[in-house]
């Protein structure tokens, strides 16, 4: 009888840390949506920094609003670091840029709305642009688990997209060929 209540405890005190870990790991109700994808961005695993590599078939921007080798400072916040991050502009090309949502292929949470893929990171893709709602396989690596993935298209901009380097607000090691960040989200640097 004694081994039983000894037990006991011991059970309850596993029970109420579980519940107290499930509990700190749900997210807040009243967060809105575009936090919800910046957790999630910041939680996985992101690759800040790539290869200067770009796919095949995209081609430079003609006239740039941003040219190469011009810093230009981040207007945007895909991840919580990025937004108002002064960036140096390496590379800038023409293309249609897609929101997406998708199921990673190394399984987890599915991936609200992620910026940015290009055009020319789906597979098989052809000339004409994809409409909202469209199934693409993504062949791009900007986070685990992306590459292969089946996304659906949220939205779908025509732009002069940019590769940049830039060091975190929040500071850290400088981010080299950051893909995607496109015209509208940046501003000229002062």
């Amino acid at each position: 009888m004694m081994k039983k209540r000894t037990k006991m405890p011991i059970i309850l005190s596993l029970l109420i840390a579980l519940l107290l870990a499930l509990g700190a790991c749900s997210n807040s109700g009243d967060q809105n949506k575009e936090n919800k994808v910046e957790k999630q961005h910041g939680e996985m695993d992101m690759n800040h920094s790539g290869s200067g590599d770009v796919p095949k078939g995209l081609k430079a921007a003609e006239n740039p609003t941003y040219e190469v080798g011009s810093q230009a400072i981040i207007e945007s916040g895909h991840m919580e670091s990025m937004k108002g991050a002064k960036a140096t502009i390496l590379g800038a090309y023409d293309t249609t840029a897609y929101a997406i949502s998708y199921t990673p292929t190394t399984g987890g949470e599915k991936v609200e709305n992620h910026k940015w893929i290009i055009h020319e990171e789906i597979k098989d893709a052809g000339e004409k642009a994809y409409e909202p709602g469209a199934e693409v396989t993504v062949n791009a690596s900007h986070m685990k688990g992306m590459n292969g993935a089946v996304a659906e298209i949220e939205s779908a901009e025509k732009t002069t997209v940019y590769m940049v380097d830039f060091t975190p607000t929040t500071g850290g090691e400088k981010v080299k060929n950051h893909k995607w960040v496109t015209e509208s989200e940046l501003s000229a640097s002062e």
